[in-house]
């Protein structure tokens, strides 16, 4: 059985754990009216994006 030569330091054990943070999601207003929606989607109050009309609603 594989029995570690050595004891993990705290910081070592640490550092593995950088990754695993949770992240707001980015947000942006839109410019027609002003809701905040993520980057690249489509607005999904007045369904505009990049200043045009692609969802009717």
């Amino acid at each position: 059985m594989a029995v570690p030569k050595r004891r993990t330091s705290k910081k070592v054990k640490n550092q593995r754990r950088t990754h695993k943070k949770l992240h707001a999601p980015k947000m942006h207003k839109c410019e027609n009216c002003g809701e905040f929606t993520k980057p690249h989607h489509v607005c999904k109050s007045c369904g505009q994006y990049n200043g045009k009309q692609v969802v009717n609603n």
